[in-house]
């Protein structure tokens, strides 16, 4: 059976439930033009930016199957933007949709991270592909919140 988890951090959760046999995880920085993705493991605890995906609707999910055809992940990670307080808003929502879209279309487990501040966290470092560098940091914020 395959989840789809939000482990986007709040008071009252604990860290996501991820079986120690998912080890590869594919992440995902989502946009409506455009789409981050980078990989890492769990044993590793690092990721690394593989590019962006520059298309919208059913065509993104085209390049997204290749990706995952090429990566094998078990396991997807979706970053999904909030407010500063914490407050959901519309990309939010559309986030949350990409997220369960994916689960349903891949079969894979989904796990969502708040992913506040990624991009321009991914800009002050000078990262040239900054959706890219934000699906990286993404990814490496979701290893730090599991054992």
């Amino acid at each position: 059976m395959t989840e789809l988890i939000d482990s986007a951090p709040t008071a009252d959760r604990s860290p996501p439930a991820v079986p120690p046999h998912l080890q590869t995880f594919l992440a995902l920085d989502f946009g409506v033009k455009r789409t981050g993705f980078a990989v890492g493991n769990r044993l590793m605890r690092t990721a690394q930016p593989q590019g962006t995906i520059a298309a919208e609707g059913d065509a993104r999910f085209v390049k997204i199957a290749k990706h995952l055809s090429d990566w094998q992940p078990d396991a997807l990670v979706v970053g999904v933007p909030y407010h500063p307080d914490g407050a959901a808003h519309e990309n939010t929502a559309r986030a949350k949709k990409f997220a369960r879209q994916l689960h349903g279309r891949f079969k894979l487990p989904v796990f969502e991270v708040d992913e506040r501040y990624t991009t321009t966290e991914a800009l002050a470092s000078g990262a040239k592909d900054a959706d890219a560098a934000a699906a990286c940091i993404i990814l490496e914020q979701f290893f730090r919140s599991i054992p």
